[in-house]
């Protein structure tokens, strides 16, 4: 009998037909209509289009670029595709921000923003991703932390915001289904850089949280997909364009990531990073400031504070009171994880057989880390089951930064690895990607 599972059922001759179509229009350069795009999404979103189809479309969207206003409308077809938030019946005391990162070495910013907001009276749903390319994924991270369910039912996400000011979930089969499967391709088929793409990806899942208030974090560096500013401007251009389309309310700042912005790159490292800095343990300088910067922009967006200094204090205040940390324990509680995960993180996170320094092999100042090798090398190692899934114990902590002064036979980082093996692997990419003069 013939195999009729929803992954396998193929469009009747006449969607088919109009699926070619829309292909080769956008290979030949035309501009797709708004029914196109709603057929695409919704197609994508249950499956009908093939592997094959999708793929050739984005290769054909890649190679001719959609405009401004077909990403807008594509952003808009994405959010259509599955359910959507709606706050109006919940009488929430306060605004509903969120934040969006590009990508970026050591990004741990949304597990300390989304607490550090919601502690000031703001309403965080955050539907994020997963890896892509060298740069972690946030939703691969949160499932470093046992029990965690970072899929729930769109009505229980909703609730969790409502009841604890934050959840910090990923694109589900209900919410955001065209981009979820779109997100997936994009990294099989080398179409990521695609910056139509990338802002429709990104401000399709925000369209669906029906905000007040969004910042985006444009990372550009080594540890980035865009090296440099000059590079991230498009992207800024375009994000900027399509938000103002699609009726967002939001800002866009820079990040400088010639340096993983957490001192660890790996899932849960990076994880048990982010509960020290929330506990007070440990709070490095750029990442601190960076959380502070993204932070005061959205309570400033959402009303929450009059100016800058104001919403520096408030932030401050509420990292310094435990009360961020208390946000982002009770989020990761009411989904599924550890009760007491903020105090005890060493007992849940699961630990590396080999953990062990790399040391310098000669005395200097750190001059340049090459991010884009050491994400690679941390994904290429980390990653099972062909790439689709992570070993959340393989990472690098302890990282050095930028201008630090080593003498021979300092630790430049702390490998965390499986075996002695992949301990040896990634302490040679570490003494390549670290050049000190």
């Amino acid at each position: 009998m013939a195999d009729l599972t929803p992954t396998s059922m193929s469009m009747n001759t006449m969607d088919d037909a109009r699926a070619v179509q829309i292909i080769r229009s956008k290979r030949d350069g035309l501009e797709l209509s708004a029914d196109d795009y709603r057929f695409l999404t919704t197609h994508i979103a249950d499956r009908q289009l093939t592997d094959a189809q999708l793929g050739a479309w984005l290769m054909a969207a890649y190679c001719q670029p959609l405009s401004m206003h077909e990403s807008a409308v594509l952003t808009r077809a994405m959010a259509a595709s599955g359910w959507q938030c709606d706050w109006r019946g919940f009488d929430l005391p306060g605004p509903v921000l969120d934040k969006h990162s590009t990508g970026g070495l050591g990004d741990i910013i949304s597990f300390l923003l989304a607490p550090m907001v919601a502690a000031c009276g703001g309403f965080v749903p955050m539907i994020s991703g997963r890896s892509l390319e060298h740069t972690g994924g946030t939703i691969d991270k949160l499932e470093s932390i046992p029990g965690y369910n970072p899929f729930p039912s769109p009505e229980r996400f909703q609730q969790v915001v409502a009841d604890h000011g934050l959840a910090i979930v990923g694109q589900t089969a209900q919410m955001v289904p065209a981009d979820q499967r779109l997100y997936a391709i994009r990294g099989q088929t080398a179409t990521v850089d695609s910056l139509p793409l990338i802002a429709a990806s990104i401000l399709s899942k925000k369209v669906t949280e029906d905000l007040d208030g969004l910042v985006i974090d444009l990372k550009v560096g080594s540890g980035a997909f865009m090296q440099n500013q000059a590079e991230g401007q498009p992207l800024m251009d375009m994000l900027d364009g399509v938000a103002s389309a699609c009726e967002l309310n939001c800002r866009i700042m820079f990040t400088d990531m010639h340096q993983p912005l957490a001192n660890c790159v790996g899932d849960s490292v990076e994880v048990r990073e982010a509960v020290r800095y929330l506990t007070g343990e440990r709070r490095t300088g750029r990442l601190h400031q960076t959380a502070l910067a993204l932070s005061a922009e959205l309570l400033l967006l959402g009303g929450i504070a009059d100016n800058a200094d104001s919403a520096r204090e408030k932030l401050q205040a509420a990292l310094d009171s435990g009360k961020a940390a208390e946000c982002f324990q009770t989020m990761v509680a009411a989904l599924g994880g550890p009760a007491d995960f903020v105090d005890m993180p060493d007992h849940h996170l699961q630990q590396a057989a080999v953990i062990r320094p790399v040391e310098a092999s000669h005395s200097g100042s750190v001059n340049s880390i090459d991010g884009r090798s050491l994400g690679h090398a941390v994904h290429h190692t980390a990653a099972v089951q062909d790439s689709r899934s992570f070993d959340h114990r393989v990472g690098i902590a302890e990282l050095c930064e930028l201008q630090q002064r080593f003498d021979s036979g300092q630790p430049l980082a702390v490998v965390h690895a499986r075996n002695e093996i992949e301990y040896q692997y990634l302490a040679g990419v570490i003494k390549q990607a670290i050049k000190i003069t």
